[in-house]
């Protein structure tokens, strides 16, 4: 009996060593929530969403965007990608809508808040009257992989409000894949170390008396490229940035 009952607690033990990877293994799936829009004079995003992208955040993805409540997660959400769909198979396609998050904002028990563009996209053809007209709907949304055709690699802007050369800003924009920029780090050349920027908010990251040659930058990623990986991008900035001025990396998170 008791070397029966060995047997049987190896077996699921074996059975639970094989499985868990798959039960673990959960960002490809649904998760059901609900979903409401905001008002736009013409259908796309708002400059001014928490996440600090501007007119970037108003147009990416072609205007298909979206405010998120806990999926925002202090900013490191910001420019994450989603497919959201609606339930309703009388007015709702099954592609649904893709969106990138740029904003922070929650409603009604409700997940996502859409663009109008983004919300009439999860209706069949000539049925998004009637999904508006709900106000409210039930969705289901998974993290899909952020692709942008004309950006293959990692890039930020040096936000407005940067001062040369006393204060410098940065923000991150086209993260591709499903990665996070969790930290930001730039090289201290006289103290020969690596010093954190703060994250300001959203996707912007500053620092106060930035070193005053070339900046070399690092950033620590998560997610389809690993966890807490950091990536260098040497050379960056010149050492007379510019504000507003988008800088091109050389760093491929495909």
């Amino acid at each position: 009996m008791e070397g029966s009952n060995k047997c049987g607690f190896l077996e699921y033990l074996f059975l639970l060593l094989v499985l868990l990877p798959v039960m673990c293994c959960s960002q490809d799936n649904f998760v059901y929530s609900r979903a409401t829009y905001y008002g736009s004079p013409d259908c796309y995003g708002t400059p001014s969403g928490a996440c600090g992208f501007g007119e970037f955040g108003r147009t990416v993805n072609d205007g298909n965007v979206a405010a998120v409540s806990y999926l925002y997660r202090n900013g490191s959400g910001c420019g994450a990608c989603y497919q959201v769909r609606c339930t309703n198979p009388k007015y709702c396609s099954g592609s649904g809508a893709i969106v990138v998050v740029t904003d922070h904002g929650e409603g009604d028990y409700t997940d996502f808040i859409l663009s109008p563009r983004a919300y009439a996209k999860m209706a069949h053809p000539n049925t998004a009257l009637q999904l508006f007209s709900y106000g409210v709907v039930d969705v289901e949304f998974r993290r899909v992989s952020c692709q942008y055709p004309y950006y293959n690699t990692l890039k930020f802007k040096v936000h407005e409000h940067s001062r040369f050369p006393d204060y410098l800003a940065i923000l991150i924009i086209y993260v591709a894949g499903k990665n996070d920029i969790t930290a930001v780090e730039l090289w201290q050349e006289d103290c020969n170390e690596w010093k954190g920027m703060r994250r300001s908010h959203g996707a912007v990251w500053d620092m106060a008396n930035p070193p005053k040659d070339n900046i070399k930058l690092r950033f620590q990623v998560s997610g389809s490229m690993g966890y807490g990986n950091w990536i260098v991008a040497n050379n960056a900035l010149p050492s007379y940035w510019k504000p507003g001025v988008a800088y091109d990396t050389d760093i491929n998170l495909y």
